[in-house]
């Protein structure tokens, strides 16, 4: 049953163990200069609040999503329930109220959700900027950890205005950013320089305008701050990662070359996998083509509360005991060349009766995320295969259509041996994205940036007949409201002001 759950107060630093942690009470008596000092003697003080950053993005229930609720992955999970090209079958424990586009609403707990998450992460990234002050660091690590900071604002931002906003009009190829549509608001940091009146005046509504000019200027800070960082494992954002949180942002609004530009400084220092790669499950973050993820130990991991339980049907959790099994949408499996090394990380029409698993063992059922003992598969946030891509579409969406084919041929030419075009369009590279990425929570974001709907409708549709719903581009199902709790705190969002919802399943 649906419910709104209460905000919580939350703090990381109740989620990080350290020798050594950094007390917050000892930093509000600190200048800037005099901080920075202190961790530039002992840079594992400060790295407690950096660890924070990574925990929360893999915490379990954030916002009263229960099981459904494991942190960055649980909220793009959910939003890619919505789409057209994961086909739910089972019993449908979950997802059973984010396929049908009924879970929108500002009282239950989806909006919630998504809006905690990123918000508290927002205001983590806060306190690591504010803790130096007015002045840069010089200091290589404390620059890179600022520089994270930054990162992780802006990759909140560019999450947060498209889950709180239609941010197109139109469809692709001529979709158009609506820069003066109402966004979300945006928290400061001291460091930001902003008096009392102007962050009060930000705290409401702004428009996809103002957010795009705070994200702009932390996306450059962030590079700028992050170049020569090492950082200590995959877990954390560097130069590259953040790169590529600006190529998804300029994908997103429609910058091209700069997207092109991210995107290829992106690709430094990663490769591609290959088959035998390709086939091991995507849950081993120390893979060549890993840019950004998690590594799960016993610690961290929350079993069947994980991506792995909802998304890997060879695990014994949701997927595999039957309960939400994820299907690849016929339709899509049906343009899959036979020769594309893809299609095997899928079951076919006739299932697989092998597979120790009862979700294994459906037609179309996916194979492509794998099992490991003691649920310690790693999450992964960021791919190379991402980059090539973002370079690809905005190389044809620039008319560069001859280097997009080169571009996307690198990609190719480890998944389907057969594969060879000299011009790709658009169209060619946005159905690789559907192909390549699936199951990694980019297909709504992809629907919202090209203004796309979906039609589960279709003749030999493999989706459940509850399910089957037409969702056309722009309906108000694919918005989300502003949580109940904001609405009755932020006196600077009127009800006049709140998004407009209506279930998929009765309004069309």
């Amino acid at each position: 049953m649906k419910k709104y759950i209460a905000i919580l107060a939350i703090s990381l630093l109740a989620l990080v163990s350290c020798d050594k942690q950094f007390e917050v009470n000892d930093s509000s008596v600190l200048s800037g200069s005099e901080a920075i000092a202190m961790v530039e003697q002992d840079p594992s003080f400060l790295a407690s609040y950096i660890n924070g950053f990574y925990a929360w993005m893999v915490e379990f229930n954030t916002g009263g999503g229960s099981h459904g609720d494991f942190g960055h992955l649980g909220c793009v999970y959910n939003t890619d329930m919505m789409g057209l090209d994961i086909a739910l079958q089972g019993s449908l424990n979950w997802g059973k109220y984010d396929a049908p586009h009924d879970y929108g609403q500002y009282d239950w707990t989806r909006p919630y959700q998504l809006w905690n998450f990123y918000y508290t992460l927002v205001k983590k990234c806060n306190e690591v900027i504010d803790f130096f002050g007015e002045e840069d660091p010089t200091n290589t690590t404390l620059r890179g950890y600022l520089g994270e900071a930054y990162a992780l604002r802006a990759f909140c931002y560019t999450y947060l205005v498209q889950l709180f906003q239609d941010p197109v009009s139109g469809t692709t190829p001529s979709a158009t950013l609506r820069k003066d549509a109402p966004a979300v608001p945006i928290i400061y940091a001291t460091r930001d320089g902003k008096t009392v009146e102007e962050a009060d005046e930000k705290s409401g509504r702004n428009t996809i305008a103002d957010l795009m000019e705070q994200i702009e200027s932390d996306i450059a800070q962030s590079i700028a701050l992050l170049d020569g960082y090492k950082r200590s494992s995959k877990n954390e954002i560097n130069l590259e990662v953040a790169q590529g949180i600006a190529a998804r942002y300029y994908l997103l609004t429609q910058q091209w070359d700069k997207a092109l530009a991210a995107s290829k400084a992106a690709q430094n220092g990663f490769d591609i996998m290959n088959k035998s790669r390709l086939e091991s499950g995507f849950m081993d973050v120390e893979d060549n083509e890993v840019m950004w993820g998690f590594n799960h130990t016993t610690e961290t991991q929350t079993a069947y509360a994980s991506y792995f339980s909802h998304m890997s049907n060879d695990c014994q959790g949701y997927g595999g005991v039957g309960q939400s099994v994820h299907c690849i949408d016929r339709s899509l499996y049906d343009q899959i060349p036979d020769t594309d090394y893809r299609k095997a990380l899928f079951n076919g029409p006739q299932g697989d009766p092998s597979c120790a698993t009862t979700g294994g063992k459906l037609p179309y059922a996916a194979r492509k995320f794998g099992y490991m003992a003691s649920w310690l598969q790693d999450y992964t946030y960021m791919r190379n295969s991402e980059m090539v891509l973002i370079q690809a579409e905005a190389e044809a969406r620039t008319g560069q259509n001859s280097a997009a084919a080169a571009t996307l041929g690198r990609l190719m030419a480890q998944r389907d041996p057969a594969w060879a075009s000299a011009n790709v369009s658009i169209d060619d590279v946005l159905l690789q994205r559907r192909i390549e990425l699936w199951g990694e929570g980019f297909e709504y974001f992809d629907l919202r940036r090209n203004g796309l709907g979906v039609n589960r409708k279709y003749d030999g549709s493999n989706h459940l007949a509850s399910l089957q719903f037409n969702f056309p581009a722009h309906a108000k199902s694919w918005n989300f409201q502003i949580p109940r709790q904001e609405m009755q705190n932020n006196t600077h969002i009127t009800e006049a002001e709140q998004n407009e919802w209506i279930s998929g399943t009765v309004e069309f």
